[in-house]
């Protein structure tokens, strides 16, 4: 597995500017070149990008609207017309329901590596995952999405998500958050299926 890399969403006055996930053009192109890049035909991409995030010329962003009431048959079908468009069948397109922060409510108890006398603050968390049948689908708002009920409750991790987001999910454990996050599985279980082997941190 090669490290991750930002995909591209505007170029401006020769420069190229990542992350974010903005415009699809520039996304689309970046994906198109690593593609052309490596030709050999046992080399695979996907990608990790918010549904939250999808920029409105998304392929498929406007049609996925009637599936609002279901929201992992909306990423799928996303996730579909994302391959549609790049049509190359070694792309393997994911889109997280519905952002990153989701996969933390698989064990709230993570929270303790943060501050291991919060428990109210913990219990809230957990009573908030309690509320749904998978972790991916905690998300009401732009001010109830999980980032925003996690920094709610402990300010600390809102300062440094990068940092913190990777070590409580390491605290939890891959398998947990699989077994917890459905849609999640189903891509690590595809990808496992094309590498023939298991992906194990």
């Amino acid at each position: 597995m090669h490290n991750p890399i930002l995909i591209a969403h505007a170029k401006k006055k020769g420069q190229v500017h990542r992350g974010g996930g903005r415009k699809y053009g520039p996304m689309k192109n970046d994906i198109m070149r690593f593609l052309k890049q490596e030709k050999a035909p046992d080399v695979f991409f996907t990608t990790m990008i918010d549904l939250y995030a999808l920029h409105p010329d998304f392929p498929g962003l406007a049609e996925s609207e009637s599936l609002r009431q279901d929201p992992i048959q909306r990423v799928e079908f996303l996730e579909q017309r994302f391959a549609e468009d790049i049509d190359d069948a070694r792309f393997i397109p994911y889109v997280q329901l519905h952002e990153y922060e989701a996969y933390l409510f698989s064990d709230p108890t993570c929270f303790e590596y943060l501050d291991a006398g919060r428990t109210k603050e913990i219990e809230a968390l957990q009573a908030i995952a309690n509320q749904h049948r998978t972790p991916e689908l905690i998300n009401d708002g732009p001010q109830t999405s999980p980032s925003k009920r996690i920094i709610a409750l402990f300010p600390d991790y809102g300062k440094a998500k990068s940092v913190f987001g990777s070590q409580l999910a390491e605290q939890i454990g891959l398998q947990v958050i699989r077994s917890k996050c459905s849609h999640f599985n189903k891509w690590l279980s595809r990808l496992e299926s094309l590498n023939g082997e298991g992906i194990s941190s």
